[in-house]
C-alpha cells in the first residue's frame, strides 16, 4: 500500500484554555511561514471577534506548515462541549491527534470528551504537556493522570505506547525531558515526533474520487464553500462530479474553485490527491457529511454524526416600549433571513417557525452556543427578545428523557458542603471525590441540564470566585420528578416609565439587589432588580425628591448607594423565568416581564393559581 510520506494530517485536541491555539501560532511561526517583517497577530488563529474577547475557539479552522519536505495539514478544534460536533467530526478527516494538556491542571472534562472521539476514531495519539514553565507544573502526575483517562476509555495497545512531548507554547519551546530546565530553544522534537509517529496518509489517488465534506464556510462571493478531505482518487478544477445527499438523492455539477491551506491563507489549487484537505466551491447546497464522486462511480462514505441540539429558546421581535431605538434590523424579515443564513454554517442549529410570525424556535447545542449566537446578531446591529433557554426533551423508548450532564467541580475544601448540597437540590448524583491534598478537591456529580440553567452565578457565590466548574453533555435518561433548579427569587418590577433617579433608588434598595444605575431609562414591567423574598413587587424608581424648604449642611451629603448589579448576556439569560423575556439590542440588554401591564399580569398569575388548584 502507498502512502503520503509528503503529508501528514493532524488535529489538535484539549480542554478550553488548555494552549491549543498558541501551540498554533507558534508552530506557524517557526515553521518559516510568514516572511521576516510580516506583523502576526497573537492567537492568530482565532479570527472572529468573540473568540479574541473571551479567548475561545469556537470554530474549527484549518492550517498547514511545511517541515522539511512534509506538508503538516494541522485542524484547531474548539474545547467547548457546546461545539463538540465540529470536534467528531475533524476527527473524521485527520490520521493522528496532538493532545495538549495544562502542566498543572491535568485532564479536565473536555480533555476526557475529545480524547474519547478520538480514540473512537483509532487515530494515533502525541501527548504534549504544555505550560511546563509554570511554577506549579506537575508534569509526573498529570502524564498518569492521562495515562489512567487513556486505559478508562479502552485504548489499544499502540495508542497506549504514545510519545509525549513537554512544552512551554508561550515561550515557544519544547523538550522530551520532563524537567523545565532543560527546554530546547524551539519546537523542532514536536515536529520531529509529528513527522515519525503520526501515519502518513494512504496514496490511492489512482482510483474512483471520494471527497467528504466535514465542515462549511460561506462567502458572498461564491456562496457556500465544503472544506473536506480527498478520502481517495484525484479531484480536479473543472471536473464534473456527482454530490450524494444526506436524502439519497444525487445532483451533478461541476468544479468551479478548489482552495488548499498554507499557513493562515487559502491558495488556489487546480488538483488535489487523496489525503489532501481542501475547500471547493461551486455546489449551492451542499451539506456537511455528503460525499462527492465521479458520476460514473458513485459510492457514498459514510454519513457523519451531526450532534442533536440539547437547549431550545424563542426568538421573537423586540415590542418593547423602546423598541427600534438602538438597532438598525428590527422586523420580522430581516431577523428571520439572519437565522437562516446562520444554518449555511452551523450544522448542530435548528430554526422553526412557531405559530406568530414574529416568533422562532432556535435549538442549539447548550447555552454558549446559543448565546454567541445573539451576542453575533447584537453586534451586527440586530435587535430582538428571547425566552428562557430550555432543555429539548426526547422520547426513547416511550419514556420521556432528558440531558444529563456531566459536571467536574475544582474547589477548596471549605466550600465543599455547601456546593454538594446546592447540587443535591438541583437532582445532582456524587460519582467521585478526590481530595488533592493541597486543600483542593475534585467532585464529580451527573446533573440534569435544566438545573445547570443558572447554576454558575450561584456557584461563583457559593465558593466565592474560587470554584471552577466544567460540565460536558453525557447521554439522555428518564426524566426526574419535580422541580430541578430555577430561580428562586422574585423580582422588583418598574410601574413607571422613565429615568431612574439616585432618590428613587435609595427607597427600594432594601428591598432587594437593583440592576439599574441612576439616570438609567427603564419603561413598566421592566425588570429592576432582584427581590429578597419569592414573590414579585413592582417599585417606582423614577421617583424624585419634592423640594422643602428646610436646608441642612449635611443631610444631602452623606447619601451613598450601593453598586449596582450589572448582568453580562449569559447572566441574563441565565436569570430568566418562564414569564419573562430578555431584550436584546446593539446597546442594551433588559429584562422585563412578558406582560408589561400590570394588572393584567395580577389577572394571569390569578387565573394560573385557580388552574393549579383545580
Amino acid at each position: 500500500m502507498n502512502k503520503r510520506n509528503d503529508l501528514r494530517n493532524i488535529a489538535i485536541i484539549a480542554h478550553v484554555d488548555h494552549g491549543k491555539t498558541t501551540l498554533v501560532d507558534e508552530l506557524l511561526k517557526q515553521s518559516g511561514i510568514f516572511r521576516e517583517n510580516e506583523h502576526v497577530d497573537e492567537r492568530a488563529m482565532d479570527s472572529n471577534d468573540l473568540e479574541r474577547e473571551r479567548g475561545i475557539t469556537i470554530l474549527a479552522k484549518n492550517t498547514a506548515i511545511q517541515y522539511k519536505d512534509t506538508r503538516i495539514n494541522i485542524l484547531d478544534t474548539p474545547g467547548h462541549a457546546d461545539f463538540g460536533g465540529e470536534v467528531e467530526r475533524i476527527m473524521k478527516m485527520v490520521d493522528g491527534v496532538l493532545l495538549v494538556v495544562d502542566a498543572y491542571e491535568g485532564c479536565m472534562p473536555q480533555t476526557r470528551f475529545v480524547l474519547k472521539k478520538a480514540l473512537e476514531q483509532n487515530l494515533t495519539p502525541i501527548v504534549v504537556v504544555n505550560k511546563i514553565d509554570k511554577d506549579s507544573a506537575r508534569p509526573a502526575e498529570v502524564i498518569d493522570e492521562v495515562l489512567e483517562l487513556f486505559i478508562e476509555l479502552d485504548a489499544n495497545d499502540e495508542q497506549l505506547e504514545f510519545p509525549v512531548i513537554y512544552a512551554s507554547a508561550i515561550n515557544g519551546t519544547a523538550s522530551v525531558d520532563p524537567d523545565p530546565a532543560k527546554q530546547d530553544e524551539n519546537m523542532q522534537c514536536l515536529y520531529e515526533a509529528i513527522v515519525e509517529h503520526m501515519p502518513a496518509p494512504i496514496d490511492n489517488r489512482d482510483e474512483p474520487l471520494q471527497f467528504q465534506v466535514a465542515l462549511l464556510d460561506y462567502n458572498d462571493y461564491v456562496g457556500r464553500i465544503g472544506i473536506g478531505r480527498v478520502f481517495r482518487g484525484t479531484m480536479k478544477v473543472g471536473q464534473q462530479v456527482a454530490l450524494m445527499k444526506l436524502d439519497g438523492t444525487v445532483k451533478q455539477f461541476r468544479v468551479t474553485k478548489m482552495f488548499g491551506f498554507m499557513g493562515l491563507k487559502r491558495v488556489e489549487i487546480q488538483e488535489a490527491h487523496a489525503g489532501d484537505l481542501i475547500a471547493v466551491s461551486g455546489m449551492e447546497d451542499i451539506n456537511v457529511g455528503e460525499t462527492v464522486s465521479p458520476v460514473e462511480h458513485q459510492e457514498p462514505l459514510p454519513v457523519l454524526r451531526i450532534d442533536e441540539p440539547t437547549l431550545q429558546m424563542k426568538f421573537l421581535v423586540n415590542n418593547s416600549p423602546f423598541a427600534g431605538r438602538e438597532g438598525k434590523f428590527v422586523t420580522a424579515r430581516k431577523i428571520e433571513e439572519r437565522l437562516l443564513a446562520q444554518l449555511q454554517t452551523d450544522v448542530s442549529l435548528r430554526v422553526e417557525p412557531t405559530e406568530s410570525p414574529d416568533a422562532w424556535t432556535v435549538s442549539g447545542r447548550g447555552e454558549l452556543h446559543l448565546s454567541i449566537l445573539i451576542e453575533n446578531m447584537r453586534r451586527e446591529g440586530y435587535e430582538l427578545q428571547v425566552s428562557k433557554p430550555e432543555v429539548i426533551v426526547r422520547e426513547i423508548e416511550g419514556v420521556k428523557c432528558e440531558p444529563i450532564e456531566r459536571v467536574q467541580i475544582d474547589i477548596p475544601e471549605e466550600y465543599m458542603g455547601g456546593v454538594i448540597e446546592s447540587l443535591g437540590s438541583r437532582k445532582g448524583e456524587m460519582l467521585d471525590m478526590v481530595n488533592n491534598g493541597n486543600g483542593q478537591v475534585r467532585l464529580v456529580f451527573m446533573v440534569p441540564a435544566r438545573g445547570l440553567i443558572g447554576y454558575s452565578t450561584e456557584f461563583m457565590t457559593l465558593t466565592r470566585g474560587y470554584g471552577i466548574i466544567n460540565h460536558t453533555f453525557d447521554s439522555y435518561q428518564p426524566m426526574q420528578q419535580g422541580r430541578v433548579g430555577g430561580r428562586r427569587q422574585g423580582v422588583l418590577v418598574s410601574m413607571e416609565t422613565g429615568k431612574a433617579s439616585q432618590y428613587g433608588i435609595m427607597q427600594v434598595e432594601d428591598r432587594g439587589t437593583i440592576f439599574v444605575e441612576p439616570g438609567y431609562e427603564v419603561y413598566a414591567g421592566m425588570i429592576v432588580g432582584e427581590n429578597t423574598r419569592e414573590s414579585d413587587i413592582t417599585v417606582n424608581l423614577t421617583k424624585v425628591k419634592h423640594a422643602t424648604n428646610v436646608r441642612s449642611a449635611t443631610k444631602d451629603q452623606t447619601v451613598t448607594i450601593k453598586k449596582p448589579r450589572i448582568m453580562s448576556l449569559e447572566e441574563s439569560l441565565e436569570y430568566l423565568n418562564d414569564d419573562e423575556y430578555c431584550e436584546i439590542t446593539p446597546e442594551s440588554i433588559r429584562l422585563r416581564k412578558k406582560i408589561l401591564d400590570k394588572n393584567e399580569r395580577e389577572r394571569v398569575a390569578k387565573k394560573k393559581k385557580l388552574a393549579e388548584m383545580n
